[in-house]
C-alpha cells in the first residue's frame, strides 16, 4: 500500500525547517486520497520536495511528524527508534540502576514519535498512546520493545482507552513472559524507596514518574517539619518527607484507592511513621481541617488539558495556592507545581503570584522545578515541557 501525501501550502514548510514536529491544518493545500485518522502520510512542498512523515489526524493539529523526510517505516525503523530511546536512558544511568528501575522509556515527542508515552516499572513496559496513529502500532511497540529489552522484558500492557478516548479502545497485555503473573501486586524501586504500582487502574500508566526528582528535593526541606501532601495519589512525596525526618506528614486525596495505596507504600518503607491520611477533596479539607504546616506540597491533576479550559484552570491554581499560603507556618516552603500542558509557566507564575497577594504573604521563589531527564524535551518542541513547579519560601 502506497503512502498518501500531503502538499503544503506556499511557505508553510518554514516551521518544519525549523524541525518543529505539528503541522496545522492550515497549512494544507492538498490531502491526496483523502487519508484515514491516524494514516501515516508524506508532506512535500508544492514543487513535490519531500519535508517529513508523519500520522495525520483531523483536527486542529493535523500532522504529528516522526522523521523529518520521507521514509516508508517498517518493524525494523520502530525498533530503531525505540532502541535509540533506551540507549539514552542508559546513558543517563536509568536504565540498569541499582536503586531505581521505574521511569519513562519514551517520551512522545522527545523521543521522535508525537503521541507515544511508554513507562518502564521494572521490566513492564506500559503503552500508552495519545493519537490513532500511534494506537494502530501498538503491537509493532509491543515487538520492538521485546527486541530491545529481550530477557529484561516481563510484559508490555497498553493503557491506552483513557488516553486516546476511542470507543471500542480496551487496556490489555499485549505481551506477557512465561511465568508473569499479572494478579501480583508488583513494587518498583525509586531512589531506594518501594513503591507498589496499579497500572490496570490507577491514574496515568500507574505513577507520577515525572516527580522523582523532585520528590528528592522535597526531603531536603522535611527533617523536622510538619508536612502536607496534597493530591497524594500514592504517597510519593510523602514516603520522602518521612525518610528524610518529618515530624508528621499529613497525605490528601479525593481518591480512597488512592489514600489506601498511600498508605500501603508509607508501610513498605518506614515502619512507626507518623503519618496520617485522609480521603477527602483537598478544597473541602482546607476549609474544614485548621492545621497548620511548615511544607506544603500542591501537586494537582491537569486542571487544563484543552485551551478552552485554560482559564478556569488559572483560577484553579489561583485559589489552591491561596489555600496553602494561608495554611503555612511563617518561614514555610510551599511546592507547587502545574501538569496542565496548555498552562504556560508565566501564567502559572502569575496565578501563584495573584494567591500571594490575595493571602497577604511575602514569597520568594527559591527554586523553579521541571520534569526529570527520562522525560526529554526536543528544543524544536518546547510544548513538551508540560511539567512546571515552584520552590517557594513564604515569610
Amino acid at each position: 500500500m502506497s503512502i498518501k501525501q500531503i502538499i503544503l501550502k506556499h511557505g508553510k514548510e518554514e516551521a518544519l525547517k525549523r524541525r518543529h514536529p505539528w503541522i496545522f491544518s492550515g497549512a494544507i493545500f492538498k490531502a491526496e486520497g483523502n487519508p484515514d485518522n491516524g494514516e501515516i502520510v508524506h508532506v512535500v512542498t508544492g514543487k513535490n520536495e519531500p519535508l517529513g512523515t508523519g500520522f495525520y489526524s483531523r483536527g486542529s493539529i493535523a500532522i504529528r511528524l516522526f522523521e523529518f523526510d520521507v521514509v516508508d517505516p517498517t518493524a525494523k525503523y520502530w525498533s530503531a527508534k525505540i532502541g535509540k530511546a533506551i540507549d539514552f536512558r542508559k546513558s543517563i544511568g536509568l536504565y540498569g540502576s541499582k536503586v531505581t528501575n521505574v521511569f519513562r522509556l519514551f517520551n512522545a515527542e522527545g523521543d521522535g514519535i508525537p503521541g507515544l508515552i511508554i513507562d518502564f516499572y521494572n521490566g513492564v513496559a506500559v503503552i500508552q498512546c495519545h493519537t490513532h496513529g500511534t494506537y494502530a502500532l501498538r503491537n509493532e511497540f509491543a515487538e520492538a520493545l521485546k527486541d530491545n529489552l529481550g530477557k529484561d522484558l516481563k510484559a508490555v500492557y497498553d493503557k491506552s482507552a483513557e488516553s486516546l478516548g476511542e470507543e471500542g479502545a480496551e487496556n490489555s497485555y499485549l505481551y506477557q513472559a512465561k511465568g508473569f503473573n499479572p494478579e501480583e501486586v508488583q513494587t518498583v524501586t525509586e531512589n531506594g524507596f518501594q513503591f507498589a504500582i496499579d497500572w490496570v487502574s490507577g491514574q496515568k500508566t500507574g505513577f507520577f514518574i515525572d516527580q522523582r526528582d523532585n520528590r528528592k528535593l522535597l526531603g531536603e526541606y522535611s527533617k523536622g517539619k510538619k508536612v502536607l501532601n496534597t493530591f497524594c495519589y500514592t504517597g510519593g512525596f510523602s514516603v520522602y518527607a518521612l525518610a528524610a525526618g518529618a515530624t508528621l506528614v499529613h497525605s490528601v486525596d479525593s481518591s480512597l484507592k488512592a489514600v489506601e495505596l498511600a498508605d500501603h507504600n508509607v508501610e513498605l518503607n518506614l515502619k512507626d511513621a507518623n503519618h496520617e491520611s485522609f480521603s477527602d477533596d483537598v478544597f473541602s479539607f482546607f476549609k474544614n481541617y485548621p492545621e497548620t504546616y511548615d511544607v506544603i506540597v500542591l501537586d494537582p491533576p491537569a486542571f487544563a488539558k484543552h485551551m478552552n479550559a485554560r482559564h478556569s484552570a488559572i483560577i484553579a491554581y489561583k485559589r489552591l495556592n491561596t489555600e496553602a499560603f494561608k495554611r503555612v507556618n511563617k518561614g514555610g516552603i510551599v511546592f507547587s507545581f502545574s501538569c496542565s500542558g496548555v498552562v504556560t509557566r508565566e501564567l502559572f507564575e502569575g496565578a501563584v503570584t495573584a494567591a500571594a497577594i490575595e493571602a497577604g504573604r511575602n514569597v520568594r521563589v527559591l527554586t523553579r522545578l521541571g520534569q526529570p531527564a527520562c522525560h526529554p524535551v526536543s528544543i524544536f518542541h518546547s510544548e513538551g515541557e508540560y511539567l512546571k513547579g515552584l520552590v517557594l519560601y513564604v515569610e
